[in-house]
């Protein structure tokens, strides 16, 4: 977690290009008295570039705020002409010295709000990179300074992973969030030489048994932390779970995988499970419903700063399982508001634009997640 009384550590070290190590914080935060509570989200910021939503996101007094990936990219642009560190640490520099990230920063100190990250592709290190990536060792050792991950939290602390698991306390309740690495060891995209097949990426669904989102290490990891209680568990793949239907990165990429987080989901008999996902560069709010769990939930925040716009050809994109008509093509962040009544808990899953208003809601019942 960022800690941001110590980020002028994190700034530092990108500065100088040396080391320090990554600062220890509880894995329990009881900062939330109220009977509601925000945690929020986003993802794809571009560092470079004007960042005016972070006045809004500051503006919601979070219990925590998640980074969902492309969290800054190394590989467009002016950072493609320097060599790898260099400029993985200076995307990470240029979002640093942000002015209005830094006031984001002011603000979640005073207000308490942590900060948690995953990674994706662009932050990872190359577009749509997997486990063939070689440089990803030093991508993860930037991501764990600026994140100031310890490495004691890291699931997989030893090798390049980043996934792990935080909690805090929102609203009373004990909140789980489980952060997933998507990336460091995600088997290699198949792609059609007609890209006509899935227009315009060519991706098409790799069936091979052996292929893998997470790696095996890490899937057993997954199966233990959903055993251990929680009230809420936010559940933070970079790339979207439940949609199935457009070309570009998904789970269902790899059709075994998807199938078997859904069943693992299921058997492990977790409760109160939302998922959250980004990569997009747009939001949608997802759900699927089957007949032995109950309603899985995914809400889709992308891009902080680097949505398509209206009129993106993806305004027409097919999603069966989109709870509304259309999805949301503008700069956004998501918000879930834990809302503690005598009547029941509500989770309001909301999307967000750069002024902080609601442009789609899902209201769920907690109790409905059992």
């Amino acid at each position: 977690m960022l800690r941001t009384s110590f980020f002028a550590l994190a700034i530092t070290a990108l500065l100088s290009g040396c080391s320090t190590q990554p600062v220890s914080a509880p894995t329990q935060v009881d900062s939330s008295p109220n009977q509601s509570a925000v945690i929020s989200f986003g993802s794809c910021l571009r560092q470079w570039a004007d960042q005016p939503i972070w006045q809004a996101i500051a503006a919601q007094q979070s219990e925590a705020f998640i980074f969902a990936g492309d969290n800054v990219y190394t590989d467009v642009g002016p950072y493609l002409k320097q060599r790898v560190p260099r400029r993985i640490q200076q995307a990470y520099r240029d979002l640093a010295l942000g002015a209005e990230f830094g006031v984001f920063l002011d603000s979640a100190e005073k207000s308490g709000t942590g900060v948690y990250a995953t990674w994706d592709d662009h932050d990872y290190g190359v577009n749509d990179g997997g486990e063939e990536y070689p440089f990803k060792s030093q991508s993860k050792q930037y991501f764990s300074e600026f994140f100031q991950l310890n490495p004691a939290d890291i699931g997989d602390s030893a090798q390049t992973g980043v996934y792990h698991t935080a909690y805090i306390k929102a609203a009373g309740l004990r909140v789980q969030m489980i952060l997933l690495d998507t990336r460091s060891y995600r088997s290699a995209l198949l792609r059609d030489d007609d890209r006509s097949v899935c227009a315009p990426t060519g991706i098409v669904a790799n069936n091979n048994e052996q292929a893998t989102v997470l790696g095996e290490a890490q899937w057993q990891w997954l199966a233990g932390e959903l055993q251990k209680p929680a009230d809420v568990r936010l559940l933070v793949s970079s790339i979207q779970v439940l949609p199935s239907e457009h070309c570009f990165e998904k789970w269902a990429n790899f059709p075994r995988e998807r199938e078997r987080l859904l069943a693992l989901l299921k058997s492990s008999g977790a409760n109160g499970l939302i998922l959250l996902s980004g990569d997009r560069h747009l939001a949608e709010i997802s759900r699927l419903q089957t007949h032995d769990m109950y309603p899985l939930y995914e809400i889709t925040s992308s891009g902080l700063n680097s949505a398509l716009g209206e009129q993106s050809p993806a305004a027409h994109e097919v999603n069966s399982l989109r709870i509304r008509k259309h999805n949301i093509l503008v700069d956004n962040f998501g918000t879930i508001k834990i809302e503690r009544k005598s009547s029941g808990t509500v989770l309001a899953l909301q999307l967000r634009d750069k002024q902080g208003k609601v442009v789609q809601q899902e209201r769920v019942p907690l109790a409905a997640l059992k």
